[in-house]
């Protein structure tokens, strides 16, 4: 099995190379825009869109064989997730290029990347730390994607592919559940807490607030000088979000590879759809929809499958009501749970409780006959003393 990993590496053009990645660029995206509106529309294959505009595109556009290869596909492959999602493919930027073994290649001698644009093939040198020499030593990727990022450098997304192990087999599962409160608490007694990644959000919103009110106000200077911070605060948030969820991830598939454990978390999938539909205030609203559940969902599936770690998706349905005790519905008192039979009686708290059922619903998933697992021990108690009253 193969897994890639994406390497985003910056590149660090000339005045020339800049215009002749500019220029393949634009050439890309008028090719794509061009086979979106004259190929039909059902058309998704890219050997069948390619079979129909493949040299028309080539003398219209000047870009070389595997460039017209290249931009079929991203034409089929987008209209391909447009068609899932239920909605159209409506246009393409010159802001990036596809890249196959053609058309790009790595050089690890001085760490350059020979890359075919419109006018010529140029060597660009990159811009690698000692992260990207560890990944890219002793590689030959074959495919890339030539990036303009926002702030106007360019980068190149190179793919590497590299050996997985097979996904260990064992019994043990370990439950995550997923919160605002707690972003994640594992039923091994683990929890990060969310408070510092909400304070955080708190600040960066009033201050956007805050500039966004000054940029419309005041002397042009000042809103310059506004519109200006506001771009370089502009992915700050996102960017401490997404190294939170690697760190949570990476100590969590950590753990399952020493305790040779399978890994079992909530399927969240439409849960901001549902949750926008309660009534709430504007700044609840705000911190449901800027909750990246899924993203730590990712960083832990990719993790996993490069660890050999298996990671489930399980239903979420009164997971955090039903006690991992008896498996009775229980009352949840936003962190503290208690189960409401006399039987069992357990207290504790919400998401270390909701952790340990996602473990138990993980283990009958994954495991023959393991819908026993889900039977109520206090009913079997008493239908097994009801037996033997009988006999």
């Amino acid at each position: 099995m193969k897994q890639v990993l994406t390497l985003v590496v910056k590149l660090q053009p000339t005045s020339e190379h800049r215009q002749l990645l500019d220029d393949t660029a634009k050439a890309f995206a008028d090719a794509c825009n061009y086979i979106n509106q004259n190929v039909k529309a059902n058309l998704t294959n890219r050997n069948s869109i390619q079979a129909v505009c493949y040299q028309d595109v080539k003398e219209r556009f000047g870009l070389t064989a595997n460039h017209v290869v290249r931009s079929c596909a991203r034409v089929g492959a987008n209209r391909l997730t447009a068609k899932h999602k239920g909605k159209t493919v409506k246009g393409f930027k010159p802001t990036s290029f596809d890249c196959d073994t053609r058309t790009f290649r790595f050089i690890e001698d001085g760490y350059l990347v020979g890359i075919s644009t419109i006018g010529k093939r140029i060597k660009i040198p990159m811009r690698v730390s000692n992260y990207h020499i560890g990944k890219l030593s002793g590689q030959n990727p074959t495919s890339a994607q030539v990036c303009q990022h926002k702030n106007g450098d360019w980068y190149i997304h190179i793919q590497i592919k590299n050996d997985v192990p097979k996904p260990i087999n064992t019994n043990n599962v370990i439950g995550v559940d997923f919160g605002r409160r707690d972003i994640a608490v594992t039923s091994t007694g683990k929890s990060w807490s969310g408070k510092e990644i909400q304070d955080k959000r708190d600040k960066f919103n009033r201050v956007r607030a805050s500039l966004q009110k000054k940029a419309t106000q005041g002397t042009r200077s000042t809103r310059r000088r506004c519109r200006q911070i506001l771009q370089r605060l502009s992915g700050r948030e996102r960017r401490y979000q997404a190294w939170l969820n690697h760190n949570i991830s990476k100590a969590i598939i950590s753990e399952a590879k020493q305790s040779q454990s399978i890994v079992a978390i909530e399927d969240l999938t439409g849960i901001r759809e549902r949750t926008n539909q309660k009534p709430r205030n504007k700044t609840e609203r705000r911190r449901a929809n800027s909750w990246a559940f899924y993203q730590l969902r990712t960083c832990l599936e990719y993790k996993g499958i490069k660890e050999g770690i298996e990671v489930i998706a399980v239903n979420p349905a009164y997971t955090s009501q039903t006690c991992h005790c008896c498996l009775h519905i229980g009352l949840r008192n936003n962190k503290s749970f208690k189960c409401s039979t006399k039987a069992c009686g357990w207290i504790g708290d919400a998401d270390e409780n909701g952790s340990l059922m996602i473990a138990l619903v993980g283990q009958s998933v994954r495991l023959p006959r393991g819908s026993n697992l889900l039977a109520c021990p206090v009913d079997l108690g008493l239908q097994k003393a009801h037996d033997l009253a009988i006999a």
